[in-house]
């Protein structure tokens, strides 16, 4: 058994996520991760295209026009970056949950399950393979009868993607498209032991990681995950992290040796990184008093970070061209040069420009 720091626990992360050592391109890094959280899809694409050598947007971009990574709604009812042989299992796996906890809302928009049928066959007779815009399928809806304000029109497009009728796929400019999943996306290999292959790519990437925390990435009970934890767990090094114990990739102690240094160096990571939003448990990395800096209001909305020795130091919004960074301290002459060196080469997340 490993015995690891608590405050080292971030430094490994980062290299487990691949921060460092860099993939090779964007669907490496959306494979690698399971599912890159993406409801700011700008944010997103920045947290891809950090983790690649080419560090820039136009590997995502072209993953997306080429169908081998898509956007949908696997998990905890939020939008992800998933590769698209993943998407139809790893639905099935986590997104009944999420059927059956919108069920009310469903009722409070009068969407009845005729009324899903309609929108379903509306989907078949207007998006074509090469995709249709959101404007388009909602006045599809409308046409067919199904109003669309107040959030209806969004919800039926949710609905239709947790039940593989639907994902977002290329891109239109800024606009990315839906698209039929059985025309897009091919038939993927369906893993022996789904549950059990969720844990290992969690696992695998986001370690140092627990069970609790794997419970939290999925939205799936405790209890189901610990079964996926019991499935695997020879695989994995075990690691105590001040009397806690975690799982992590064997191979990774050694790749952490490897890129001890540029792993505690200075990162800016976008807001809803999943250097932050894969875990539970949040306090390794991000000391709990400044926890309200990062989501202000607790509404749901992530500010990009500035990382330094694993710990989130501070906060960073875009201005322009350039980031604005408002650290939690004052920041050595050091570390404030390594920070504008940083902001030099992060990578726009605009997916028209492809930088």
């Amino acid at each position: 058994m490993i015995r690891l720091r608590r405050q080292d626990v971030g430094v490994w992360r980062l290299v487990a996520q691949r921060v460092v050592p860099a993939l090779d391109d964007a669907a490496a890094v959306v494979t690698h991760l399971g599912a890159v959280q993406a409801q700011d899809l700008r944010a997103a694409a920045t947290a891809v295209a950090l983790r690649t050598r080419p560090g820039t947007t136009a590997g995502l971009a072209a993953a997306l026009d080429a169908g081998t990574v898509v956007r949908s709604w696997p998990m905890r009812g939020t939008l992800h970056l998933v590769r698209a042989a993943d998407l139809r299992w790893v639905l099935a796996l986590c997104a009944t949950r999420t059927i059956t906890a919108t069920r009310r809302r469903r009722e409070q928009l009068a969407i009845t399950d005729a009324d899903l049928d309609v929108a379903r066959a509306t989907v078949r007779t207007n998006c074509p393979p090469t995709g249709a815009t959101r404007a388009d399928l909602l006045a599809a809806f409308e046409a067919a009868g199904q109003g669309t304000s107040g959030g209806r029109g969004y919800h039926l497009l949710h609905h239709l993607a947790l039940t593989a009728d639907l994902c977002l796929g290329p891109l239109a400019g800024r606009e990315q498209l839906f698209v039929p999943l059985d025309s897009w996306v091919p038939e993927g290999v369906l893993p022996p032991d789904p549950l059990a292959e969720w844990t290992r790519r969690h696992l695998r990437s986001h370690g140092p990681t627990t069970a609790t925390d794997v419970a939290f990435w999925t939205g799936l009970p405790l209890g189901t995950v610990r079964r996926g934890f019991e499935a695997v767990r020879t695989e994995f090094e075990t690691v105590d992290v001040e009397g806690v114990e975690h799982l992590v990739d064997p191979g990774l102690p050694d790749l952490v040796e490897a890129h001890r240094s540029a792993a505690r160096g200075v990162h800016l990571l976008p807001g809803f990184d999943e250097f932050l939003l894969g875990y539970a448990d949040r306090s390794a990395v991000l000391a709990p008093q400044h926890a309200e800096r990062v989501a202000p209001g607790g509404n749901g909305v992530f500010r990009g970070m500035l990382v330094a020795a694993g710990q989130v130091v501070g906060t960073w919004t875009r201005a322009g061209d350039r980031p604005d960074v408002v650290p939690f301290t004052e920041l050595s002459t050091t570390r404030r040069a390594a920070v504008d060196r940083r902001a030099r080469t992060l990578p726009s997340g605009r997916l028209d420009q492809r930088d």
